[in-house]
């Protein structure tokens, strides 16, 4: 991982290696099929709270609802294509294509659902994708791992087992203090759960992506009881995830969702990997600053996206912006909140 030697450099097409290009593909693939899933298992969401409670309010009636199976089951194919491509890429490289996901997630809400995104809603997005594509042009090389064993001692490391303790603890708050209070009202409650439990399942997945990788090559990983750690770690994550996951998309708007599910997943599923893999060792200081600086803009995305997401046009006679809590079909609550004087905006 010399920096000297940068194999496999994106600056260098003729260096990049076919597993980088096979992990690109799937990579694209998995977002694809993820970005459209958002919308399918929204439009089950819905029709499951018209005749049961709705899974942001505890209900899970949406079980027995075929439309969410089948967003479901799109989920599960673009998440196995993203498991995949975590097997022959470094998940720094992996991870920011995601975006892809947030473009099309909205078009679709855009056309299928509705929901409308403000202009800066918008610019936002191309923001996180700007920001995204920054990251991905100066991604730090993978490393190379000969065994899963070698993984575990990474996972096992002072450092990598500091950042998972405080992991568990923040989520533990979240759930049991200001979920309850504030979930039905600050988006970050629970997308807070789902990026922070997802930075540790993504190591997972990609050390069980290598182990797998591993024995089909024809050194058997299965043997070791590290692997199946990893296996029982990721089905936890998926889990929790997927929980959360569904009360976000119930109780805020999908084109909202998506873009801050994914920025913040993305920054801390990178912190988590330059902590447990030192992606950063081998890197000078104009690489990092470069890659600091694509997260700074992936978050003005975010701030964009926060700020406008209840945006709407008024015309000139109207005295008030109305602020939904629910999107059209799930029970909107509507509050009038007076505009300032456009003095004041000025």
């Amino acid at each position: 991982m010399g920096s000297s030697q940068q194999p496999g450099s994106f600056g260098d097409p003729q260096q990049i290696s076919s597993d980088n290009v096979n992990g690109l593909c799937l990579a694209i693939s998995s977002s694809l099929f993820i970005g459209s899933s958002f919308i399918i298992k929204k439009k089950g969401l819905q029709k499951a709270a018209a005749s049961g409670l709705r899974a942001g309010s505890g209900g899970y009636s949406y079980l027995m609802e075929p439309l969410w199976w089948a967003g479901m089951i799109t989920m599960i194919v673009g998440e196995i294509a993203n498991f995949a491509a975590y097997a022959f890429a470094p998940a720094v490289l992996v991870t920011p294509l995601g975006a892809l996901s947030i473009i099309i997630s909205a078009a679709l809400a855009h056309m299928i659902l509705g929901e409308k995104l403000h202009i800066f809603g918008m610019v936002g997005c191309v923001l996180c994708v700007v920001g995204s594509t920054t990251i991905v042009l100066h991604a730090p090389q993978e490393r190379q791992i000969e065994s899963v064993k070698e993984l575990w001692d990474l996972a096992t490391e002072p450092a990598f087992l500091l950042y998972a303790t405080l992991v568990i603890v923040a989520v533990v708050i979240i759930i049991v203090q200001y979920t309850p209070k504030y979930g039905q009202t600050h988006i970050i409650a629970y997308v807070g759960v789902c990026s922070l439990v997802g930075s540790i399942g993504v190591m997972s997945v990609q050390a069980l992506g290598i182990a797998l990788k591993l024995t089909f090559s024809g050194t058997n990983q299965l043997l070791y009881p590290q692997t199946w750690v990893f296996a029982v770690v990721v089905v936890t994550c998926v889990f929790t995830q997927m929980n959360y996951l569904n009360k976000a998309l119930d109780t805020f708007n999908t084109a909202l969702v998506s873009p801050i599910y994914y920025v913040t997943f993305t920054s801390l599923t990178i912190v988590a990997s330059v902590i447990m893999f030192k992606d950063w060792n081998g890197q000078t200081a104009t690489q990092i600053i470069t890659e600091l600086c694509g997260f700074v803009t992936i978050l003005s995305g975010t701030f964009l996206l926060h700020k406008t997401k209840d945006l709407v046009e008024v015309s000139s006679t109207s005295a008030f912006m109305q602020y939904p809590k629910y999107d059209e079909g799930g029970g909107s609550s509507e509050e009038g909140i007076p505009l300032k004087h456009r003095e004041s905006m000025r």
